[in-house]
């Protein structure tokens, strides 16, 4: 068994198409999928998902833009997921991305970057519960 992360694939890459695009990259990079919903947050969810960052300048925009259409949210799992996944979608910042990861790929800005992705094994676990039961995630063994 691996370690865990969590996934969002954001409302820039839904409303575009990309979710079966970035759902491939997923199991072509070896990721279990232990959970999937695809959902539209409302802005008081994604305030709540977010509350780490509320005395930032782009805390407004973020939440309003997490709500403001369809995502897909994900419990992944791999060795070193964390970092697994933080490879795979590459830098914030979709300019500073290398050459082949999904920001590089599919986002559009550094605002709208496609893909969120846990910071620290520890936040996953936060992140994960805060849209999967325990009950919802299958492990597959």
């Amino acid at each position: 068994m691996g370690t865990r992360t969590f996934a969002i694939i954001k409302p820039d890459a839904v409303k575009n198409g990309h979710t079966g695009k970035i759902y491939d990259r997923i199991l072509q990079s070896d990721f279990k999928i232990l959970g999937a919903k695809l959902m539209r947050m409302t802005k008081a969810q994604a305030e709540g998902f977010y509350a780490v960052h509320k005395e930032r300048p782009f805390y407004e925009e973020l939440t309003t833009f997490m709500s403001s259409g369809q995502s897909m949210v994900l419990a992944l799992e791999k060795e070193n997921a964390v970092a697994a996944w933080r490879e795979t979608i590459g830098a914030t910042n979709p300019a500073d991305a290398d050459v082949g990861s999904i920001r590089k790929d599919f986002a559009t800005s550094l605002g709208e970057n496609a893909v969120h992705g846990s910071d620290s094994d520890e936040n996953a676990i936060i992140e994960i519960s805060f849209f999967f039961s325990d009950a919802e995630l299958i492990a597959n063994r």
